[in-house]
């Protein structure tokens, strides 16, 4: 089996059905495999899991139900998931139309949720890296979050530094949305302080973090959203976080917007477009000269289509950004560089939660899971959704 997808797996039992298949396996005694070096009574034998067991509608094939975990393996340790965000991904994922396929598992189907933070419970005879208490991340995406326990690789997850003042709900948020929206504003346009920078989907995750890491390094941020009926507190949360001009799409094509903008600053240097469509159009319109104009997102599903002459007499300059394609191409230091900035600014209140509502496994109906989930595309919830135990 490719180890690429082997990795994924987090249902112990099937890790060490992995192991049994390998040339290691004859080597290590089946009582070791079962030992654990913090082993105690009452560890949990089973988890309660968002699953689905084919692509398609989530509120079609998700469901809930109770996986076995079975022995610990002795490169293996125990987590008790403490939160786990919904992400667009998530759901590209489940519809089948992300480039990071799931790997089902015959009578379990795939755990959804690609990003979280889990506690170590307890660690294999092998695992030195980690102790119980640590709380760590993922290395790889299509994990399987959205659970109450579950096992996996010690060298698949990266123990997080200096915690302190950081919540579950910021931990389990952190790796995704925060680090897209910190290597856009580093690695596009050389910033200064006092430049503009205008951005799509501004309520996102992703826009959220641009808004407070751009106060923090002194930029200024022009934020787009869409109408709805609750606008006036919409735009009073990002105000609160640091925003200096909400607006929504219609009136992003206003001249008085436009001249609104020029009073902020120089011309703006940074576009970022997470949606597509007329409204990516009407963004790159009032980038300056040499401006950058990064899509890292198409929640509209239209494409990007912008004027000729933006290339001609602007020199405006399109890229696309993927965090994960970042990674990969990245050492696992500079990943964790971008971890230490960010809890510190989390430590300094620079940096909060994304506005999110909680959904526990344990308390809520299946339904209200399964909804949280569908309904998380529609772009006027709550907030983020985010699966607790």
């Amino acid at each position: 089996m490719n180890r690429a997808l082997a990795r994924l797996r987090t249902v112990a039992d099937h890790l060490d059905a992995r192991a049994a298949s390998g040339p290691s396996a004859a080597a290590a005694p089946s009582g070791a495999r079962g030992h654990t070096s913090s082993a105690r009574a009452g560890l949990p034998t089973e988890s309660r899991a968002l699953v689905f067991s084919q692509v398609g509608a989530p509120d079609k094939v998700l469901s809930v139900k109770q996986v076995p975990l079975g022995p610990l393996g002795p490169d293996s340790v125990l987590l008790k998931l403490l939160a786990a965000p919904v992400n667009p991904a998530d759901v590209n994922v489940i519809q089948g139309t992300y480039p990071i396929k799931p790997t089902f598992i015959e009578g379990i189907g795939a755990v959804g949720g690609n990003e979280g933070v889990g506690e170590v419970l307890a660690t294999g005879s092998r695992v030195s890296t980690l102790k119980p208490g640590d709380w760590v991340i993922p290395l790889n995406r299509s994990f399987g979050l959205w659970q109450t326990h579950a096992h996996a690789l010690a060298s698949d997850l990266l123990k997080l530094p200096d915690i302190s003042g950081v919540s579950p709900v910021l931990a389990a948020t952190i790796s995704v949305n925060p680090p897209t929206a910190y290597r856009m504003l580093k690695d596009f346009g050389e910033l200064k302080p006092g430049d503009v920078i205008l951005q799509n989907s501004a309520n996102s995750g992703v826009g959220q973090a641009v808004i407070q890491l751009a106060r923090a390094w002194g930029f200024k941020t022009v934020n787009v959203v869409r109408s709805r009926p609750n606008l006036d507190e919409l735009v009073k949360q990002l105000k609160d976080l640091g925003a200096d001009m909400v607006v929504t799409e219609e009136q992003l094509r206003l001249p008085e917007t436009a001249k609104q903008i020029a009073a902020l600053g120089p011309p703006p240097k940074l576009g970022l477009n997470g949606v597509g469509g007329k409204s990516a159009t009407n963004l790159a319109r009032l980038l300056g000269d040499h401006a950058y104009f990064v899509t890292y997102g198409g929640m509209s599903k239209e494409p990007v289509t912008l004027p000729t002459s933006l290339f001609i007499f602007k020199d405006l300059k399109c890229c696309g950004f993927w965090m994960n394609k970042w990674n990969l191409t990245h050492p696992l230091e500079a990943r964790e560089a971008i971890f230490r900035d960010l809890f510190e600014l989390v430590r300094q209140g620079k940096l909060q939660e994304p506005i999110h509502e909680k959904f526990s496994l344990t308390q809520r109906p299946e339904r209200e899971l399964v909804a949280a989930v569908s309904g998380s595309l529609d772009g006027f919830l709550k907030g983020k959704p985010v699966i607790v135990p």
